[in-house]
């Protein structure tokens, strides 16, 4: 309940910033998810749950772009997807059908804060270049 909050909190608040600047060239955003494994199962168990969820043929839906998936040891699997805002409820569902039973979910906003941490690095050099 508290991630679908956030979730609609982010998307209204994306929402502001868009408004504020129309520069912004796209109505898509990344969701990270982690899933975290069951720690009560074994990994044929929680194989097994996936397979019978149809998890390969239903997550992540097509119209996510898989930013990168990892496995966390310890924890599960963390996916990072990038899908148009009018998707998010595609991506819920693509989750609920293929994943819950082998892992718990949190869902999280995620920005590429890379670039703009070069940016600064570039500035920080140019004044010493001269």
């Amino acid at each position: 309940m508290k991630t679908a909050l956030l979730l609609l909190i982010f998307l209204g608040i994306s929402n502001v910033s868009i408004a504020q600047h129309p520069e912004t060239p796209s109505d898509s955003l990344m969701v990270t998810i982690f899933m975290k494994h069951h720690q009560d199962k074994n990994i044929e168990e929680l194989r097994e749950i996936r397979n019978n969820n149809g998890f390969l043929e239903n997550f992540p839906p097509a119209s996510a772009k898989v930013i990168n998936w990892y496995v966390m040891m310890g924890i599960g699997q963390v996916v990072t997807v990038k899908i148009p805002a009018s998707e998010l409820r595609n991506l819920n569902i693509s989750v609920e059908k293929s994943v819950w039973g082998a892992f718990s979910t949190e869902f999280y906003p995620t920005y590429d804060l890379y670039p703009h941490i070069l940016e600064e690095k570039k500035k920080l050099k140019a004044p010493n270049e001269e």
